[in-house]
């Protein structure tokens, strides 16, 4: 199925990318494939594919070093900074008269 009609990609065609090179971002798809992104239109597309190629080929997802397992992480984070990392209540804002 045609994915990108911009540059006429197809999804076998970074299904095949994926188990070759192994890209980790939707731009290194289009460099893998001597192309890039024109209206993005398909970027959605092509990350839904490279997720189900790391999820197939049993990437492990949460190593540290994975920019897929960042973004995962950065989409999960619901806590809030302890109050003591904050800092003093008192020490106000650049410019701010106390």
């Amino acid at each position: 199925m045609i994915v990108c009609s911009c540059n006429v990609l197809s999804d076998r065609q970074i299904r095949e990318v994926m188990s070759e090179q192994a890209p980790r971002m939707t731009s290194q798809v289009y460099g893998c494939l001597g192309c890039s992104a024109q209206c993005g239109r398909c970027a959605r597309t092509i990350r839904r594919i490279m997720d189900q190629a790391l999820a197939a080929s049993g990437c492990p997802r949460a190593c540290a070093c994975c920019p897929a397992a960042a973004r995962d992480d950065a989409d999960s984070q619901t806590t809030a900074a302890p109050l003591g990392a904050l800092g003093p209540a008192d020490a106000g804002l650049p410019g701010q008269v106390s």
